[in-house]
């Protein structure tokens, strides 16, 4: 029996050093800390590009864009998010939607979570109303509570073609 709907679920975790900005989700927001990372370290769009490979059972982001090759370096993440929606049409899924918490401490990322919204439905070629981002903080705890690192986790839904 071939189940019609798959659940993905995503999480990535990235280092701040100072600099700017701070990209995010397609977007860049003023800030004066950046990601650290072999690509752009898109925190939040690794972990969408995780929930749509877990949920076409096609393994990780390592597996598909290893870190030890150099053609990834300082790459744009959405590159590689354009990369993974070809492959996972072509293992017979379409994305549904998707759902993912940003934390971090720094910056405050209210103002910012429509446009990294837009910019993610435009680029998934999903109705807006079904991505959603959230933000949140991790008040004042562990290394994200310190500002070392931003964290996101993110679910997608997939339907069979």
């Amino acid at each position: 029996m071939k189940i019609p709907y798959r659940v993905g679920i995503g999480y990535d975790t990235h280092q701040l050093k100072p600099g700017g900005p701070l990209r995010l989700g397609g977007i860049d927001i003023p800030a004066e800390v950046e990601l650290v990372g072999h690509s752009d370290a898109d925190v939040l769009v690794h972990a969408i590009i995780d929930a749509f490979l877990g949920g076409a059972s096609l393994g990780d982001i390592g597996d598909h864009f290893p870190p030890s090759e150099e053609k990834y370096r300082g790459i744009d993440s959405m590159e590689l998010l354009d990369e993974t929606l070809k492959r996972i049409y072509a293992a017979g899924f379409d994305p549904i939607n998707v759902d993912a918490t940003i934390i971090a401490e720094k910056p405050k990322l209210g103002p910012y979570k429509r446009q990294i919204a837009d910019c993610l439905a435009d680029r998934m070629k999903l109705p807006r109303d079904c991505v959603n981002i959230k933000a949140t903080t991790n008040e004042k705890m562990g290394f994200l509570g310190r500002e070392e690192g931003i964290v996101a986790h993110a679910v997608a839904l997939l339907v069979r073609k």
